[in-house]
């Protein structure tokens, strides 16, 4: 196993540890600046997601860099990104700091794709990922930490960029969706 299919696993790894710090009732303490308080808890999960996500990036440079592009990569990474960030969310919701609808749509989003992807891939298509889908993944990574982080260090000025964020994420969720869909329409078109 190449070390960017090792740093994918290491990514699916976290999970279990992520969802732990999160949903485990520790008694951590908070961190405290005037109004603002960040459980510990919070602190540590969001780190913990943080590199999980940055970790997308290391594995897939290391791959093109390197030629290390495996059919084992292709099929690990795009799942570890959506195993972790569906993880992510689904506890936000359960911590009340996401609306669940929102999590609906970011999720059923990617059932869908995936949908699409296994048709192409059936008649021999692959398609890559775009620059849009790439786009709305970073635009959910940012929304998940802003909202694990409570909207730090923006609540101090009390600009609400987490929620906006998640706005943000919906939408090129939504776009990026849509995109995939309607470049790949002839998958049902001309469907048997």
């Amino acid at each position: 196993m190449n070390l960017p299919n090792k740093i994918t696993i290491a990514r699916i790894m976290l999970i279990p540890l992520f969802l732990i710090v999160m949903l485990v009732p520790f008694r951590w303490g908070n961190i405290e600046a005037g109004a603002y308080s960040l459980p510990v808890t919070h602190l540590v999960g969001a780190v913990i997601f943080i590199i999980a996500s940055a970790t997308d990036w290391i594995d897939g440079y290391y791959a093109r860099k390197y030629q290390l592009v495996t059919n084992l990569g292709k099929f690990l990474d795009p799942l570890a990104d959506k195993l972790l960030v569906s993880a992510a969310l689904i506890v936000l919701v359960d911590l009340n700091y996401a609306p669940s609808w929102m999590v609906i749509v970011i999720i059923s989003r990617e059932f869908a794709v995936t949908g699409l992807r296994l048709v192409l891939a059936g008649e021999g298509e692959v398609v890559a990922a775009n620059m849009l889908g790439k786009i709305k993944t970073w635009t959910q990574i940012v929304a998940i930490a802003a909202l694990l982080l409570h909207n730090w260090p923006f609540a101090f000025i009390s600009f609400p960029f987490a929620d906006l964020a998640l706005w943000v994420a919906v939408i090129f969720t939504i776009w990026s969706g849509w995109d995939y869909f309607l470049k790949n329409k002839h998958a049902f078109l001309h469907s048997k």
